[in-house]
């Protein structure tokens, strides 16, 4: 109504309690991105739902842990610098 292009949402963990996944539904918003850090049952499940995968990211943190490298690149590969 105020000339906004398309709405897009991100968050960390999709919990989806409650009236959460009708309202994601009813709403405008075109795509949400979130980590799969949460299983999201198929019943709450929508097309506009785009989930991350964190695998790679935890593989990497584990495996510089455990071979006493620092975790700096892997965080500054990440938040893109």
């Amino acid at each position: 109504e105020q000339g906004a292009g398309d709405l897009y949402a991100c968050c960390t963990h999709a919990v989806l309690s409650g009236p959460a996944v009708e309202r994601l539904r009813e709403s405008k918003i075109k795509s949400i991105i979130t980590l799969n850090t949460i299983p999201i049952p198929a019943e709450k499940k929508l097309d506009k739902i785009d989930e991350i995968s964190v695998g790679y990211f935890f593989a990497k943190a584990i495996e510089c842990i455990y071979s006493d490298m620092s975790l700096g690149k892997l965080i500054d590969r990440v938040g893109g610098r």
